[in-house]
């Protein structure tokens, strides 16, 4: 492996600066500035407002879903979604390990257990042959549904996460799943803006969520949003996270237990001006990666390809070391030097919460782990 500071150079001279260079920071202009200050004049800046509808069909139409509810965060949209999937008290999720820590939790909040099968090495999501592999080992397909042979419970979904905007193999993981009658829910948190053969993340699985974090692609601070090509699955989210309240000119009554998840009008502003640059978002950051690609290869670096058939948003850009000790010794000079550079998350089943919980061998999760980092992958020149 060549000198660290090759890097650091060749970061600073994509980013044009001395000063601390970011993981991924948000880029703003005048567009979100306008939209706030309007949905401020208006006095519109709670739950209810246009630009909480005019989001909402921008997000189905670019995506090709039948509908879009926004939301508070992504974890919200993932616990709506399992929740009208059919998920109860002591029912299971066939998800990864290799995601962030709120993939299993919106699955704990619905009083069900994660599953973790693995990844596949190149595009980092679930593996299907993994998913196929488990399910004939311990499922059983019955009048009611699959169930997991080695524990007795409902396996009720089947969630797979987009890793860094790298899409999975979503439609074999989607043929699988059908075979033994599991619904499928994207996690698309990360992958706005991505898409597998032609079709946008999240549009694959009966719904998607999306997060609008202020690290990815856009922004609205804190935001998130389910999509579905069924628009009843998404009309059902809009009326869950609005306290399951029935529409009444005045009256207040909620015939279900319902959720206070609803998107302000004022967070919405800020991610209808952001999604409206996301195309020149992505351009800008495909610049960057294509030049790391270049730059990095000569220097002995090795980033992560693009993997087939996938149409990238270029969210996160990942680089791969040979062992873990490199690895940590990049990511203590990296951030010694004042560029930000993040590993891949610690498994799930090595967290206290979720260490218990059902697995495969996780062979490529174990190793994409020890040997992932990402790098500054913010926009430019926008």
């Amino acid at each position: 492996m060549s000198d660290f500071s090759q890097f650091i150079d060749i970061a600073r001279s994509i980013y044009g600066t001395k000063a601390f260079i970011p993981l991924h920071e948000p880029c703003f202009d005048t567009k979100e500035k306008e939209y706030v200050t309007k949905t401020i004049d208006s006095t519109f800046v709670s739950s209810v407002g246009k630009f909480v509808d005019d989001f909402e069909l921008a997000i189905a139409d670019y995506t090709g879903a039948g509908k879009a509810a926004a939301m508070v965060n992504g974890t919200a949209a993932l616990q709506v979604a399992l929740r009208i999937a059919g998920l109860e008290q002591n029912t299971e999720v066939i998800t990864q390990a290799l995601t962030f820590v709120a993939t299993p939790n919106a699955i704990r909040y619905n009083g069900a257990s994660p599953v973790f099968v693995d990844v596949d090495y190149d595009t980092m999501g679930m593996s299907p042959d993994a998913l196929e592999d488990f399910l004939e080992e311990f499922g059983e397909l019955r009048e009611t549904g699959t169930f997991n042979k080695s524990t007795g419970k409902r396996i009720a979904a089947i969630m797979p996460m987009h890793t860094f905007g790298f899409m999975c193999k979503i439609d074999r993981i989607v043929d699988v799943a059908d075979k033994w009658q599991i619904p499928v829910i994207e996690d698309s948190a990360e992958s706005l803006g991505s898409f597998y053969k032609g079709k946008s993340s999240g549009t694959f699985g009966i719904m998607g969520a999306f997060s609008f974090n202020g690290n990815k692609i856009i922004t609205s601070g804190g935001g998130g949003a389910l999509i579905s090509k069924d628009p009843e699955y998404a009309t059902k989210a809009k009326y869950l996270t609005n306290t399951a309240k029935v529409p009444h000119a005045w009256e207040y009554y909620h015939d279900e237990l319902g959720y206070n998840f609803r998107m302000p009008n004022l967070n919405a502003a800020l991610a209808l001006a952001q999604f409206e640059k996301l195309n020149r978002f992505i351009a800008s950051k495909r610049e960057v990666y294509n030049i790391y690609k270049e730059e990095l290869d000569l220097q002995g670096f090795k980033v992560k390809e693009i993997p087939k058939e996938t149409t990238w948003n270029y969210w996160l850009v990942p680089i791969e070391f040979e062992d873990k000790e490199s690895k940590d010794n990049f990511l203590a000079y990296t951030n010694g030097n004042n560029v930000m550079t993040r590993p891949i998350w610690q498994l799930m089943f090595e967290l206290p919460m979720y260490k218990d919980c059902q697995r495969d061998g996780q062979k490529n999760a174990l190793l994409l782990s020890e040997r992932i980092v990402n790098i500054p992958s913010s926009a430019r020149n926008i």
